[in-house]
């Protein structure tokens, strides 16, 4: 009886560690998981635990395309690469779940598209992703700060002593914005730059130096009131290193720059772009009411005509069994008419015989 009694005790416990018994349970961010398996015969109970799998996962990347900064009401995609044999991927924004994925085909792509059709302030934020491979999930990949642009006024950005200075000394970077905010941004175009931030109310300083050749390039500021809201982008400053420069400099500290992205995100930022894309929400919006309204407005009129041919068909109908009814009458008339004009001859022919 004993032994019965501890069968189903460690029974137990293997139930409340394992659900169903011999598959293990993991969470996203765990990346590893242990596996217990249970088994309990007559006069016999085992319990078998694999222990800790030191088998990690690697880290998932995140990017998003075709930028980290993205014009209000624009889209954007956001990637998440993980392995190949990876059969689900996760989207956290801002420490919650948001969206996850599962590939349509294992063992094809090491990726997955989350698309954000409408950028906004609410879609504005950090992400990071996971995947699972097999019954073990990833870590989070590195976060991705995704902004919004094109929210308030435009700022205005100078350079001092100039925008040519020598190799050595320190530049300083003025943005100014008109409409009062919190916090400054200072970017500087190219796919390996980072934004530099700074506080201020209606003007920032961003001191850059001692400057070298890795320094120059074409600066923009915005203003904002967090991390991920930002203003349109300044007009661009381009600032010069002069100096015995070569080319390998170049190549090791310059990472290449992607114009037309910048000139694409640059016309979508424009305040008057924004109007047309307003207008043309608009309008959109107009003709999905028109096309709707035309919509049951045939419909009322197939159902007016129907009424109508239905009527007709009863008219008729009616028009024909009068015009029946008719004929059955003279039919009547005629034989009775016809009935006393035959009994008076036929008395007649009585007679004379």
């Amino acid at each position: 009886m004993t032994w019965v009694l501890l069968c189903l005790l460690r029974w137990v416990l293997c139930s409340a560690s394992v659900s169903p018994c011999g598959h293990g349970r993991w969470s996203p961010g765990s990346g590893r998981g242990t596996t217990s398996h249970c088994s309990c015969l007559p006069g016999l109970c085992l319990s078998q635990g694999t222990g800790s799998q030191n088998e990690t996962l690697s880290k998932p990347i995140i990017w998003a395309k075709p930028s980290f900064m993205i014009p209000n009401k624009m889209s954007v995609i956001i990637w998440c690469q993980g392995t190949r044999k990876a059969i689900e991927y996760q989207l956290h924004f801002d420490g919650h779940l948001s969206a996850l994925k599962r590939p349509k085909q294992t063992g094809v792509s090491d990726r997955v598209p989350f698309p954000i059709r409408r950028m906004t302030t609410s879609t504005a934020g950090q992400y990071k992703c996971f995947y699972q491979s097999g019954e073990l999930w990833s870590g989070p990949s590195d976060p991705l700060d995704l902004v919004v642009t094109g929210k308030y006024d435009t700022p205005t950005l100078t350079v001092h002593p100039g925008s040519e200075v020598t190799p050595g000394e320190n530049v300083t970077f003025y943005c100014q914005l008109k409409t009062g905010t919190s916090m400054f941004f200072l970017l500087k175009e190219g796919r390996a730059s980072r934004p530099q931030r700074t506080i201020g109310s209606s003007q920032a300083n961003f001191t850059v130096g001692p400057v070298t050749t890795a320094h120059r390039g074409t600066y923009r500021c915005f203003g904002s009131y967090n991390n991920y809201i930002w203003s349109f982008p300044s007009e661009p400053v381009r600032l010069l290193v002069t100096g015995n420069v070569r080319d390998t400099d170049l190549a090791t500290t310059e990472q290449p720059s992607s114009p037309d992205l910048w000139e694409l995100y640059l016309f979508t930022t424009k305040p008057g772009f924004q109007k047309d894309l307003t207008l043309q929400d608009h309008s959109a919006k107009n003709l999905l009411r028109l096309g709707l309204a035309l919509l049951v407005l045939l419909a009322l009129v197939g159902l007016l005509a129907e009424d109508w041919l239905c009527k007709e068909k009863v008219k008729e109908g009616a028009g024909g069994d009068s015009s029946q009814e008719r004929r059955r009458r003279l039919r009547t008339e005629r034989a009775l008419d016809k009935w006393p004009r035959d009994a008076e001859a036929i008395g007649q022919a009585e007679k004379r015989s």
